[in-house]
């Protein structure tokens, strides 16, 4: 037989939950002491915003405050101008809800808490007062007080005693991505290894190893984004530092096409040439050497000259011996220098940024320029998930309000409540149902114990100090295991969902086992509604998602290959499609590995297309731009097409021939100036990517000069 053992907390658990239960006993004797008349509305709201982290506390106490003062100022405006109509009033309230769901979901930072707040907070305050709306300003007012006095104790609290901050964790991920993009980097370096064993042999495990990597230096950007967001909130000299974490960001991003380019052309150039030719050996040699010495500890005047002799000599590499090649080979040479050029420029401004963020947290004085970060406004968003979120969200809130006006049931608002709140929680999620259900489960769970504080323990407390030596037990437990995120969904159903509940009955003085009954099921309601509706609406399998996902990747190709596109969309491109790689790798994941039609090394070829699109576009090409605009235009047309979900979007040998003919005309003329090696470099990528089984040869190079006649 099993032996029964006590759980086991950290200490850093359980300093949590005593800071959390310390927030939530000030905010209940401050809203008490000022005469509030629902104290424990503050100590909830204690709970809500707490976070292991300053940062996020603060974060969350901000757009919270901005959030319910946005909400309750809907709910002035709403409530008494329908409040003898109320179908129309529902129906109002529903739609504000839906309206800053949406609006949440289209905004990927921080300040989407504030949209999300605004929404239900009108549900919350509202709904109870459709009843009695000559009392809806008092109530609301009193409302935003206690919020505003329970995140207040909790910034407090969280920010003074024993505050964690966020810089071990952001600068673990930065360190974590660094190191995973060197290692690939380092991979792809040891061509030795590479050349001296047979390639069946060699390159599947290398293929393997290689996809590992990028998956680490994906994961890596997702999840410091979405902690970089809590940066300027944090408590310690971090917070200095989040223009240079953003752009550090933004550069270990573009990164993933760079290296993941200078993979390809070694693979061309050994499909070309049998093996790599010892000078291409030596230069990747060279490269790996350069960046085994690199460390963000040593300053920058240390390791310039030898950045910029690395850089000189893969200038050299390209062009040397130019005529001992065939032009498919000189190109490839060109196109793979180019590459690690900007290879070792990225990585030496990944070096410096990293160096300019220890010396800020330190509080030294940042040496970098503050480059504007991309990572939060070039993220990708899906206004039609967004649109379908609040769908779900409007019907459920009419359909429990349908059922309370025509019932008359007293209980009804609860369920109106709870449908706006669960509808706008899990939005986010491809399919919330499950974490609906969860949830409810834990309510359920949480019945036993409301009903023993309900008819047991709150009718015989008697001042403060009991009150809060009767909760503290329940609390400083699920405080516990709040602080796992495994556990916090399980801990949150059980306080928030259940306990709380009950102890904002004592707040009215209705501690009765009758109200309490009435009160849950009209909040069971709510959330079956909720969950109900949602996977009627808008519930996606992981593999609808993903396909969604990719061929939002092939319409953006098809607008980078137009020439009316802008500046800041070829700035955006990479995070953006790095971003969505992110999204796609925990659905292919939780999918088994494999979707149909989606795969992750196809994201990233797209991600290397974008970024030849986008240096094409950018160059002031010094070769037959009448020509290359018809390769742009076959290009964007052929994504267009693949965006739109066409089956017959194929990719057409003329095409390939046109891509061949400028390709020829350019290794008949070698160039050195930068626009050329970039024009180069970015249609050796083109093709490559997009006919990865042509021949290594140009199809056109025997008569470069007949094909090209406008010279």
């Amino acid at each position: 037989m099993k032996r029964l053992s006590l759980p086991r907390f950290t200490g850093a658990e359980m300093l949590f939950s005593l800071k959390c239960f310390l927030a939530a006993s000030l905010s209940l004797y401050v809203a008490s002491r000022v005469g509030l008349s629902r104290p424990f509305w503050a100590m909830m709201t204690s709970y809500v915003v707490a976070s292991p982290m300053a940062g996020p506390v603060r974060s969350k106490a901000l757009y919270r405050v901005l959030g319910t003062f946005i909400g309750s100022t809907a709910t002035l405006l709403i409530v008494p101008a329908l409040a003898n109509a109320p179908e129309l009033l529902t129906l109002a309230l529903a739609l504000w809800v839906g309206l800053c769901l949406y609006l949440s979901l289209l905004d990927r930072s921080p300040s989407s808490y504030a949209f999300m707040l605004a929404g239900y907070t009108a549900a919350l305050i509202g709904f109870p007062n459709v009843q009695t709306p000559q009392t809806v300003f008092d109530n609301t007012t009193l409302r935003v007080e206690e919020i505003c006095i329970g995140i207040l104790c909790a910034t407090l609290v969280h920010s003074v005693i024993f505050p964690k901050g966020l810089a071990p964790a952001v600068l673990g991920l930065l360190d974590g991505a660094m190191k995973h993009t060197r290692h690939w980097i380092q991979e792809l370096l040891s061509a030795g290894t590479r050349t001296q064993q047979p390639q069946a042999a060699s390159d599947a495990p290398r293929a393997s190893g290689l996809g590992v990597d990028r998956s680490l230096v994906a994961g890596d950007i997702t999840q410091l984004r979405l902690l970089s967001t809590h940066i300027p909130f944090d408590t310690t000299h971090l917070r200095w530092t989040a223009g240079a974490v953003g752009t550090m960001q933004d550069r270990i991003a573009s990164l993933m096409p760079t290296v993941s380019a200078v993979e390809d052309r070694l693979i061309a150039l050994e499909q070309a040439e049998g093996r790599l030719a010892p000078d291409v050996v030596q230069m990747l040699e060279r490269t790996a050497t350069w960046l085994s010495l690199q460390d963000f500890k040593a300053p920058h005047a240390a390791r310039a000259p030898l950045h910029a002799q690395l850089r000189s000599d893969i200038q050299q590499f390209a062009m040397q011996e130019w005529d001992r090649h065939e032009a498919w080979q000189r190109l490839l040479r060109v196109a793979l220098a180019t590459r690690l050029a900007e290879l070792v420029d990225a990585w030496d401004a990944c070096v410096r940024l990293r160096h300019d963020i220890d010396a800020g947290i330190k509080g030294e004085r940042l040496q970098s320029r503050r480059l504007a970060s991309l990572s939060h406004r070039a993220l990708h968003l899906d206004h039609g998930m967004a649109f379908l979120s609040a769908l779900a969200a409007v019907l459920a809130i009419c359909l429990c309000g349908a059922f309370w006006i025509l019932t008359e049931w007293p209980v009804g608002s609860a369920a109106t409540m709870m449908a706006a709140i669960f509808c706008s929680f899990f939005a986010t999620m491809d399919n919330p149902v499950p974490a609906i259900r969860g949830f409810l489960k834990y309510l359920l769970w949480s019945l036993p114990l409301s009903v023993f504080y309900v008819l047991v323990m709150l009718p015989n407390v008697q001042d403060f100090g009991m009150l809060v030596a009767v909760c503290a037990p329940v609390f400083l437990v699920l405080g516990c295991y709040m602080a796992r995120p495994q556990n916090m969904m399980a801990a949150m159903g059980v306080l928030l969902g259940g306990f709380f509940g009950t102890l904002a009955m004592y707040d009215t003085g209705t501690v009765d086992m009758i109200t309490f009954v009435n009160s849950m099921i009209g909040q069971i309601a709510g959330i079956v509604a909720a969950g109900v509706v949602t996977a009627l609406v808008r519930t996606v399998g992981v593999d609808w998602a993903a396909r969604r996902i990719q061929r939002a990747n092939w319409r953006e190709l098809s607008e980078l290959a137009q020439p009316t596109a802008s500046a800041r969309q070829l700035d955006a491109y990479a995070v953006r499609m790095l971003d969505r790689i992110g999204l796609l790798a925990p659905r292919i994941a939780q999918a088994g590995g494999k979707i149909d039609g989606v795969a992750k090394d196809e994201a990233l070829r797209d991600l290397r297309v974008g970024a030849d699109l986008v240096s094409l576009q950018r160059q002031n090409i010094p070769m037959e731009s009448p020509r290359i605009a018809g390769v742009l235009a076959d290009i964007g047309r052929y994504f267009a097409l693949r965006g739109s979900n066409n089956a017959v979007a194929q990719l057409t040998p003329e095409l390939l021939a046109h891509i061949d003919e400028v390709l020829g005309y350019a290794a008949g003329r070698p160039d050195s100036t930068p626009q050329w090696r970039s024009a180069v470099t970015a249609l050796v990528g083109l093709r490559r990517n997009l006919f990865p089984a042509a021949p290594a040869a140009l199809t056109s190079a025997a008569a470069p000069a007949a094909a090209m006649t406008t010279s």
